[in-house]
Parts: structure tokens; sequence; C-alpha cells
């Protein structure tokens, strides 16, 4: 996967062709979001991933430029309450076009340091994600306002411990670079766009929401566990198999 400077041809392709699978994922109802529990998991960010792996940082930036324009499109096209938010391509474009770079230079670091190291760092990621979500579950007991909230966080729980004892076992140095870079790219793409809501419109979007704007900060991360774990998961599901299978027929 040598890195080209520049675009060619075929980068122009590959931009085009998945940004298009981007804005269909955006498009058609429930298509570009998968039930996982009482969640849903957003995997439109998924082809930016791709992009950046496949083909480098610059063809990975332009995907989520583009998917970051549609999501302005979108927010003035199909207005819902909190809509606004995606007005500011601080928030809509500039976490979309992270995603690419960070997935590409993370794959990068990943294949410099090695399967060993970088198996490890995944299991740091998981391990610290396990933790958050103890103490969520904790606080969730303490401050008990809805049975639902326990639920959600035993369930997610769950499946970070099932893909962190997984990937340890089974994975060794296979794909870790991949499933490296596509865990923190799609943390890039939650946090990046929740923490800029968070600073520009954290009352304004919460209260939009019909929540207590004196629980801002809380709402919002709470909003980013609930989805962030579930899009973690099926994302390294659905990239690495892609890359597998464009691999094969290279």
């Amino acid at each position: 996967m040598k890195t080209v400077k520049g675009l060619t041809a075929r980068k122009m392709m590959v931009v085009g062709l998945l940004a298009s699978i981007s804005i269909v994922l955006g498009i058609v109802p429930g298509l570009g979001f998968i039930p996982v529990g009482p969640t849903r998991a957003t995997i439109m960010h998924i082809p930016v991933i791709i992009g950046a792996i496949m083909e480098g940082p610059l063809v990975g930036g332009l995907i989520g430029l583009i998917f970051g324009v549609f999501s302005i499109f979108q927010a003035i096209s199909n207005p819902t309450p909190v809509s606004f938010v995606f007005l500011n391509p601080i928030v809509s474009v500039v976490p979309r076009i992270l995603i690419g770079l960070v997935a590409y230079y993370v794959y990068k670091f990943s294949k410099e340091i090695g399967g060993k190291k970088s198996l490890w760092l995944l299991n740091i990621i998981w391990l610290f994600l396990f933790a958050y979500l103890s103490y969520g579950l904790y606080i969730s007991i303490v401050e008990f306002t809805s049975i639902w909230s326990i639920l959600i966080n035993i369930l997610l729980m769950a499946l970070t411990l099932v893909i962190g004892i997984y990937s340890h076992k089974n994975l060794k140095d296979k794909a870790i670079d991949i499933i490296l870079s596509t865990a923190l790219g799609t943390l890039t793409n939650t946090v990046g766009v929740l923490s800029a809501i968070y600073y520009l419109y954290g009352e304004q979007f919460v209260e939009k929401l019909g929540q207590d704007i004196q629980m801002a900060r809380k709402v919002i991360v709470g909003i980013g566990i609930a989805n962030g774990i579930p899009e973690i998961i099926i994302a390294i599901i659905v990239v690495t198999n892609v890359i597998a299978a464009l691999n094969r027929r290279r």
C-alpha cells in the first residue's frame, strides 16, 4: 500500500466510489445505522477509514470532507430539532476529515511498531473502555434514574469484554494494524463531533433533546458512550472483512 503524492485517476475513482457509498448510507432510511441492543451504531464513517487505509491520508481526508459536507446538506434538507449544530463545519466537517488522517497514520504507526506491541496497545484501549463503562455503571446505580442506563452499560461492558478477549486470543498479530486504526478512526468521529457540540452548543443541544441543561456534559458523554462503543465494534467487523477481500482481489 504505497502512498502516492497527489491525486491519480485511481485515487479520484476511489474517493468518488467510497464517498458515494457514505452518502447512500445517509440517504436510505435505516441503512446507515445498525441496531445494537437499545442503541444504533452508525456506519457512515466506515468508507472514510477504508479509503484512508487502502489509499492514504489524502483520499481518506477527501472522503471525510464529502461526508462532512453531506452532513450539512442533510441538516438543511431534512432538519431535526438538533440539526442546527451540523450547520457549523467545525462540528460536521472537521472531525470527518480527521477520521481519514487519524486512521491512516495510526495504521502506518501500527505497522512500524509491529503486531505484538499493536496488540498490547489495543488491549489497553479495551481496558480503558471497560473501566470507563464500569464507572458509568457505578454512577448509574448510585444516581438511579432509569433501568435503561444500567442495562445499556451492562450490555456495552459485555460487548467490550467479548471483543477484547477475542482480539487477544484469536487475532494475535493478524490485522491488528487495521483494527487499531479502525477503532481510533471511529473514536475520532464520535469524540470530535460530540466535543465540538459540547463546547459550541452544549446547553442548546441538550435543551433541544428535552434534557436538563445543567446535565449537558453528562448527557453528551452518555450519548458518546452509548453509541461510540457499538460503532467501534461494528466498524472493526466491517473494515477488516472489506480490506481482507480487497487485498485478496489485488
